[in-house]
């Protein structure tokens, strides 16, 4: 199995727990234990669409990951499980680190649109055996 994807979806992993975890110490503190406010700048609703959209991602991100990993995949492939996993992140920083979700912003937009790039191009690569 290759390292870098183990790494990559390791960190996927990680990421999805942490915001799990941060949703549910945050629903403790302010007393909200189901739903949520969906005002866009309210913290929890921040943390439980960047929850929800990477748990959206992660499970087929991993499988991709995982399968092309265990391949011996080109370094190409490895360069696009890495861009995959930061664009991941970037997405989560985006979500949480402007003022509001109302607005887009550039970390989003990278993010998002390094998602669908990255992720059809290593479904092509699944469908083409390399």
């Amino acid at each position: 199995m290759n390292s870098t994807a183990l790494a990559c979806t390791a960190v996927l992993g990680l990421l999805l727990f942490a915001l799990g975890l941060a949703i549910s110490v945050l629903r403790t503190r302010v007393g909200v234990l189901s739903g949520y406010a969906p005002e866009p700048d309210r913290l929890l609703t921040k943390l439980v669409r960047a929850h929800g959209n990477t748990a959206e991602y992660v499970p087929f991100f991993a499988m991709l990951f995982l399968y092309l990993g265990s391949q011996n995949p080109p370094q190409w492939q490895l360069w696009c499980m890495a861009g995959a996993t930061a664009c991941r992140l970037l997405l989560v920083v985006g979500l949480l680190a402007w003022p509001s979700m109302m607005k887009p912003n550039p970390a989003r937009a990278i993010g998002a649109l390094g998602t669908y790039a990255f992720g059809m191009t290593l479904c092509v690569a699944l469908l083409n055996g390399r």
